[in-house]
């Protein structure tokens, strides 16, 4: 049998170089009692809190692959829920940075999350068209709502009431009710897509903005009001009607509410709206579209209003006193009353547009703007709202972290303790350890770099054609030299590190020496690095790439015809054509020992060619999209590539087998980098983030890393199948929250595997008590099963019992629905005798409910199971019981604890809780008596 040959494997290290992903929103967070100075925002599969003073990250709450798509706290500011691009919501604590609940329910991206005012209850809206109501205590769903015909735009709960708001792109704002979940009412007066609303003065006001500028106004008016009993200890507060909502609306009382449009406010911005939010105070609304501008509106309190109006009808009393003219007196305010346009935000960097943003109010007078741009930046702005032009002021702008347009190339130091990485506008020099960014340079559009010998300076070629000069320790431009009329494609440093040729889109290969000259304009005694033009070698294409052989032999050029030409790097002349590309090679390079030649191309595919003759040794399909960039690992035949895939791989160059995929960038991977040592290796991408991969000592094996392949694509498919139809559920607009995954595949195998441990056991030790029954003696009892064993437990209904405990929340109506039926029948009896014995009885309760209901016209069939359908009902009732009153009896010795400290210590705990508490059961009573009497 002959030699395996074995690799180590690279991993993920570290990511580095954003600020903000654009796929998610800004929020604002509250920590250590300080608000507006902590935000948080989605970066790739991260999520990244940033101190805003000191433009520091606090914390990195780490992900797994797939893209924040949504971010949003909690009531409690203690908590995190983020919403990922595979349809999954993950809440975090914002202090210790672990992931407490995970929900699987939706089948695409993540649009919208939103609590409710206490925190226990989170929507969740994604491009699945399906709204989910999550229980946070629980950790599970509780339903689906299935109405919207598109993309979920926004998703809020009523205050203090059960009802759940949502719009979408089929143009459509629904009103949910909670309790019965059905949509009651849809507001139609859209004719474009509803992209977001806000809901203000306590529920009774409705904003919406569409694809257009105009911002729609609707006063929703609850029926419900009209029974409640007002008396003279219980007036609610007046709510001010506008002058186009006087007329009272009939055709709808039969619902909840009604919802009907009042007037409309437009924008400056031409775009479609992104986003609107109003601060928690309700005196301003901001709101921003697809440009530069975030505009801010304030809204005036109702005390205001009634202010106005008083002194209207004021005034137009003295005008009838004074002139005896015909004045109408004004009885109502307008809408440009509530809402007056304040000031307009532009984003302070060019070419810019804003993302998403967040607001406070930080004082009486001021709010506080967050502000993501798709440039991978972030700014805050103080606007004062006191002020009639309100005037803004920015306070800080984090940039420093990251570049602004994607990096384009990247390099190693010799000693690979720094990395250079140089995008449209900036070069940055990183530090490998800290990932801290020491050095931002102005520069041209980059196309590539290389460290100079000494890692003193560093080369850029440009896109103008021009080769750019720094110097680190200074940070400063030394020299822009004018090399090319074309584009500068590629840079290569000569084996013997004493110069470097440059490739271009003007036809030429020119050849570049190293120099120090004495400069007078830097200093008169030192001398400046520079380079010396020695030669040149024209081509007949674009030259896309050229490379040095590692023993200063060859020279390679990859040219826009799709070919490689190879020259003698002494007399330039011509040595080899490699042809056999079907589009241009966009990279290549050579192993160290001078024998092969990689190239990677446009047309995907990956060739290795003997730089002895010219053949090629291999042509290999390698990435779903072009190859952009290809390098060896030192000394070996291994080498990786990239693509724009967002995939890295790595190749054996001997054995002409994929070693490995690196997955982990979400855009197109542009270039990449390979340390000197081979330990590390550094990809920029598409999504502005910059991932640092590292060699392990952890072998891998080929076969594995098939089998693993092979079970992703296989839970992939799993999760792209249909939902499976449950009995009985006729209902179109609601449904079962979760989402059939491989975990609850992997956990429904387990009930099963618990149902037949159980059987095995039982009849084990039915036969065991027989045989000592028969003989009358006691014989030693079997050995018990190793499940049993490796969850120390005693019994076979202990088994079961911990086997359904270990199931997620969340997880557990999905794995109970892919039972078999002949397990269910099995199960149910399995759960009547832990019912019997009081074990987890709200569990059991809920996992019996579940099944009856989803099985309810097999089992009412089944003659046997009535006997344990009808001992069920006795069991259940009396548990059910047992818990409430022990539930009972532990808050009536907290409420008696709670008194005794209260009058022990004169403080009252809960005051405000406890008198909210009293009025609304004290209306409740008012409003049953008058039920009763009518």
């Amino acid at each position: 049998m002959g030699l395996t040959k074995q690799y180590l494997r690279y991993e993920h290290s570290a990511l580095f170089g954003v600020v903000g992903s654009v796929r998610a929103n800004i929020v604002l967070l509250q920590q250590h009692g300080v608000l507006g100075r902590f935000c948080a925002v989605g970066a790739c599969e991260n999520i990244i809190v940033w101190d805003l003073r000191t433009e520091q990250r606090v914390i990195m709450l780490k992900g797994d692959k797939h893209e924040v798509s949504h971010l949003t706290p909690s009531p409690d500011k203690l908590h995190l829920a983020a919403g990922y691009s595979d349809g999954s919501v993950r809440i975090f604590n914002v202090q210790t940075g672990e992931c407490t609940i995970t929900f699987t329910g939706h089948k695409s991206a993540i649009t919208v999350l939103q609590y409710d005012a206490n925190g226990l209850l989170l929507v969740s809206g994604a491009k699945d068209t399906d709204v989910i109501v999550w229980d946070i205590v629980n950790e599970s769903g509780l339903y689906r709502l299935k109405g919207h015909k598109g993309e979920i735009t926004q998703a809020r709960f009523l205050q203090g009431r059960k009802i759940i708001v949502t719009s979408s792109k089929d143009t459509f704002v629904k009103f949910w009710d909670c309790d019965t979940q059905h949509c009651f009412y849809t507001v139609v007066e859209h004719r474009s897509e509803v992209y977001d609303f806000v809901v203000l003065r306590n529920g009774c006001r409705l904003v919406t903005g569409s694809a257009d500028s105009e911002l729609r106004v609707f006063d929703i008016t609850y029926t419900e009001d009209q029974f409640e009993v007002k008396t003279e200890d219980d007036v609610p507060a007046k709510r001010l009607k506008l002058s186009e909502a006087a007329d009272s609306d009939d055709e709808n009382d039969e619902n909840i509410l009604s919802c009907k449009k009042v007037g409309s406010v437009f924008r400056q911005g031409r775009e479609r709206l992104v986003s609107m939010a109003a601060d928690q105070t309700e005196t301003s609304l901001v709101c921003h579209g697809h440009d530069h501008n975030v505009e801010v509106f304030r809204l005036a309190t109702e005390s205001q209003l009634q202010k106005l109006l008083l002194k209207r009808q004021k005034k137009a009393r003295r005008k009838i006193s004074t002139d005896n003219s015909e004045v109408e007196v004004p009885t109502s305010v307008m809408l440009d009353d509530e809402v007056k346009r304040l000031t307009s935000i532009k984003v302070s960097a060019a070419r810019s547009k804003v993302r998403a943003f967040d607001l406070v109010s930080v004082a009486d007078d001021h709010i506080q703007i967050i502000i993501l741009l798709n440039n991978n930046s972030v700014e805050s702005w103080r606007v004062d709202t006191a002020d009639k032009t309100g005037t803004a002021s920015v306070n800080c702008r984090l940039l420093l972290p990251g570049h602004r347009t994607d990096v384009r190339t990247v390099s190693f130091s010799s000693d690979n303790t720094a990395m250079l990485t140089a995008s449209s506008d900036t070069v940055k020099i990183w530090n490998r350890d800290s990932l801290q960014c020491i050095r931002t340079m102005a520069c041209d559009y980059a196309l590539c770099s290389m460290f100079v010998p000494g890692d003193r300076h560093i080369i850029l070629g440009t896109k103008s054609g021009k080769l750019q000069i720094f110097d680190i320790s200074s940070a400063a431009l030394l020299e822009s030299q004018e090399a090319h009329t074309g584009a500068v494609w590629s840079v290569c440093m000569a084996p013997d590190k004493r110069g470097l040729i440059s490739g271009s889109a003007d036809h030429t290969i020119k050849f570049w020496d190293f120099e120090l000259i004495t400069d007078d304009k830097h200093s008169a005694t030192s001398k400046r690095f520079t380079v010396q033009h020695t030669r040149t070698l024209k081509m007949d294409e674009d030259v896309l790439c050229v490379k040095y052989s590692p023993d200063h032999k060859f020279l390679a050029a990859s040219l826009l015809d799709n070919t490689v030409k190879v020259f003698f790097a002494d007399t330039l002349k011509f040595f080899l054509s490699l042809y056999g590309h079907k589009l241009p090679v966009l990279c290549m390079d050579i192993s160290s020992d001078s024998m092969l030649l990689v190239t990677g191309s446009a047309d995907r595919n990956v060739k290795i060619w003997g730089l002895d003759f010219g053949d090629c040794h291999k042509s290999i399909f390698a990435h779903d999209d072009s190859i952009m960039s290809v390098q060896f690992l030192p000394n070996t035949h291994l080498f990786f590539t990239g693509g724009k895939d967002a995939k890295l791989k790595q190749w054996d160059a001997d054995k002409f087998e994929h070693i490995t995929t690196l997955t982990g960038h979400h855009g197109e991977i542009w270039c990449l980098a390979v340390s000197s040592s081979g330990n590390f290796v550094v990809t920029g991408s598409h999504d502005k983030s910059l991932r640092l991969w590292e060699k392990t000592e952890e072998l891998l094996v080929l076969e594995e890393e098939r089998e693993m392949e092979r079970e992703k694509e296989f839970e992939e498919s799993m999760e792209k199948e249909g939902e499976p139809v449950v009995a009985g559920e006729t209902s179109t607009e609601v449904g079962l929250a979760g989402k059939k995954t491989v975990d609850t595949v992997k956990a429904a195998e387990r009930i099963l595997e618990a149902v037949e441990v159980f059987e095995e056991e039982t009849a084990k030790r039915k036969l065991h008590a027989q045989e000592c029954a028969r003989t009358k003696k006691e014989l030693p009892a079997p050995d018990m099963h190793p499940m049993m064993l490796a969850l120390n437990v005693k019994s076979p209904l202990q088994y079961v019992m911990e086997v359904i405990k270990k199931i997620k929340s969340s997880q557990l109506e999905k794995s109970l629905l892919v039972l078999p039926f002949s397990y269910v029948t099995q199960l149910i009896k399995i759960l009547d005798q832990i019912l019997k014995a009081g074990w987890e009885t709200e569990l059991t309760s809920r996992c019996l409910l579940f099944l009856l209901r989803v099985h309810h016209g097999q089992l009412t069939s089944n003659q046997v199971l009535l006997p344990v359908i009808d001992r069920l009902r006795t069991h259940i009732v009396s548990r059910v019981t047992e818990l409430r009153d022990q539930i009972g009896f532990n808050l009536a010795g907290l409420e008696f604890l709670h008194k005794q400290v209260e009058s022990a210590g004169e403080i009252k705990f809960f005051a405000e809780a406890t008198d909210r508490f009293k009025d609304k059961k004290r209306k409740r009573k008012k409003k049953e008596i008058l039920l009763i009497k009518t």
